[in-house]
């Protein structure tokens, strides 16, 4: 897969791109990840890639021209408005970033991100150069960096040959709409904290039980907005009614999976 970063600070991304899981990725060839500096696209020579907004306010506007100019550059766009590439714009304004939006993004075989900065962008980049909005969070920060770096971080892990041996994507939190169970390691006991007998028994099938009951009890107590679309089978729905989840809680999950 490939990633694009189209940002006023490269080097920023290119940083955080090359540490951990997917600057091992990278260096493996399983993920492609490029930052271009969006000054590198004006056309004067201050290399101004912001304006003052029209109809006057405060702060600045990041305009249109640079962010077209490199799309096209980098092939992710033609002349004609035709896409190679399923663009995005980090926006406060986007869908929320979810395990649901990260698999649909993981599916594509390129991807570009747009990041903001100062007040956002020319309203013509929305309207005619970008695919979707996409947003991680109700709250501001300074620009699209970081939130293009959370978007590439999760959807690079269910990249085929991103995630090395003993690592897996489909046993964490929202991979089936439930946040994951307690993990526990050696010692045993810690200034008298015990871990749990059973993940100490050896009975594989006891500790997957175990861990599902587990999951369900802390998405009923901390996210308990997730169950209803989560995948659940009847056991589930029995062990959520003994952990006291409420009628109304039952009464608006869907039908069993088997």
């Amino acid at each position: 897969m490939r990633i694009d970063v189209l940002t006023v600070f490269p080097e920023m991304v290119e940083h955080a791109a090359s540490q951990s899981i997917v600057g091992r990725a990278r260096r493996s060839g399983a993920l492609d990840v490029r930052a271009w500096d969006l000054r590198d696209f004006t056309a004067d020579r201050h290399r101004t890639t912001d304006d003052s907004p029209y109809g006057g306010g405060v702060g600045m506007v990041m305009k249109v021209e640079p962010i077209d100019a490199a799309l096209r550059a980098i092939g992710a766009t033609d002349d004609g408005g035709t896409r190679d590439a399923h663009v995005v714009l980090m926006s406060p304004q986007g869908q929320k970033l979810d395990q649901e939006l990260v698999r649909v993004l993981a599916s594509y075989g390129r991807i570009v991100l747009i990041c903001g900065r100062y007040e956002g962008v020319d309203e013509r980049v929305r309207e005619h150069l970008v695919d979707r909005e996409v947003s991680i969070g109700d709250y501001v920060l300074t620009g699209g960096e970081l939130p293009a770096l959370v978007l590439m971080d999760a959807v690079s892990r269910l990249v085929p040959g991103v995630l090395g041996k003993g690592e897996s994507a489909d046993d964490e939190s929202f991979s089936e709409g439930l946040l994951e169970y307690p993990h526990y390691t050696r010692p045993e006991e810690y200034r008298g904290w015990r871990a749990p007998d059973v993940l100490l028994s050896g009975h594989h099938a006891e500790v997957a039980t175990w861990r599902r009951r587990e999951s369900l009890r802390r998405t009923l107590e901390r996210r308990p907005d997730l169950l209803p679309g989560a995948r659940l089978t009847a056991k589930d729905r029995a062990d959520l009614k003994e952990l006291g989840a409420n009628e109304k809680l039952l009464d608006s999950l869907g039908e069993p999976s088997e």
